[in-house]
């Protein structure tokens, strides 16, 4: 991914990204794409690790064992008219964040997947879990129908691609657009460039 040094994410930034948009895209050297939901760990590695489960179903995850693989996260995104720069002329463009994780992917072995479900039944619906616990059986049904990995990262890129470059006056037009737009992605961008101005003032 192109990251221009004004656009680069730090680590936490993109962690945060990560644990706010955990609906991932995951993509080996062959090029096969598996959509699904990654836990991340930062406290395991330098740069932290990913979780996640294949349908058992899914080849994706035989094609993977032991290979390098790409984590793919998309944060809001929305479009951006030139008209809403001060300055002009101008180009129409698409802000976004984004951030890609690179690793080699580890199969689980039976406890630890048991243990993923469990955690990701905690993060997810914490009550669900507490009613299937009174189900015998239950999720032995549903992890045999996973396989549970782990990506340790290796490479963490986080993107910011949001204008910060332009003037105040141009990022003022923007920002106001983004908060009165009635898309949902704009106006969580606009909270995003909210949050990650407010991060970059001095205390």
């Amino acid at each position: 991914m192109y990251v221009p040094p004004s656009m680069r994410l730090s680590r936490e930034q993109a962690w945060s990204l990560i644990e706010r948009h955990d609906f991932a895209v995951l993509v080996g050297a062959d090029l096969e794409a598996t959509h699904l939901p990654l836990l991340l760990e930062r406290s395991e590695g330098e740069q932290g690790t990913l979780y996640g489960h294949f349908a058992r179903a899914n080849p994706h995850w035989r094609m993977l064992n032991g290979s390098r693989a790409l984590a793919i996260f998309n944060g809001p995104h929305a479009y951006v008219s030139p008209t809403w720069y001060a300055s002009q002329p101008a180009v129409p463009t698409w802000n976004y964040l984004a951030v890609h994780a690179t690793g080699t992917l580890e199969l689980l072995g039976t406890e630890a997947t048991r243990e993923l479900l469990e955690r990701s039944l905690v993060h997810f619906e914490p009550a669900l879990l507490d009613s299937l616990s009174r189900e015998q059986g239950y999720l032995e049904k549903m992890q045999a129908g996973v396989v549970g990995f782990r990506l340790p990262i290796e490479t963490l890129t986080g993107k910011a691609k949001l204008g910060r470059q332009r003037s105040e006056a141009d990022q003022a037009g923007v920002e106001a657009a983004l908060a009165e737009s009635r898309n949902p992605q704009a106006r969580q961008l606009w909270h995003y460039m909210q949050r990650l101005t407010n991060e970059e003032r001095p205390t």
